[in-house]
């Protein structure tokens, strides 16, 4: 039996047959109309999560290409431009929170992890009672780093940027409509 590489998942097409593919090779695959409306940096973030989903969280070797187009799809749909409403910020779509980790690293000082983690509870906490649809969480690199009192990437902030991963996916696991739910971190 030949082992299927790590960044690959066995993709079932419409004629039957089953091809390996990574998430950059799905990318070239795509429709040129739906990658032409996003950044190409953006669009391989969406393309890893959801190949992320299906193998990791779901634990599946082998996926339709429909059902992965689908998910797809949804994960787009929540940041068309199209749906931007005019009194948002550049970015942020109705039903879209955007919330800066690297902010509440600042307040919580350098290597402060015991002030971080409630704190960032909290702050979610905050942006569900608000009912969104999509909830981005960005600076998660500059986080980790600030957290981490470093000014280069270590295994340490590997392991730190994994725990904050980690620990949003479990607090977001926790809400009752968590199905409904898109949760981004970048």
């Amino acid at each position: 039996m030949i082992t299927l590489k790590s960044d690959c998942l066995v993709f079932k097409l419409a004629s039957g047959e089953s091809v390996p593919m990574s998430p950059d090779m799905l990318l070239e695959e795509a429709d040129a109309g739906i990658t032409s409306q996003y950044d190409p940096e953006f669009l391989s973030h969406a393309a890893n999560a959801v190949f992320h989903y299906f193998k990791h969280d779901l634990g599946l070797q082998t996926v339709s290409i429909g059902d992965f187009a689908g998910a797809f799809e949804k994960v787009l749909h929540g940041f068309r431009p199209e749906n931007q409403s005019p009194s948002s910020s550049p970015g942020t779509s109705a039903g879209v929170f955007e919330f800066n980790l690297r902010t509440l690293a600042l307040q919580s000082g350098p290597d402060s992890e015991l002030f971080f983690f409630p704190s960032l509870r909290q702050e979610l906490r905050q942006i569900l009672g608000k009912a969104p649809r999509v909830i981005r969480f960005h600076g998660l690199r500059p986080c980790v780093k600030q957290l981490a009192g470093s000014n280069k990437w270590t295994g340490r902030c590997q392991q730190l940027s994994d725990r904050i991963v980690g620990y949003l996916r479990q607090c977001a696991l926790c809400e009752p409509r968590y199905n409904k739910l898109g949760l981004v971190i970048e």
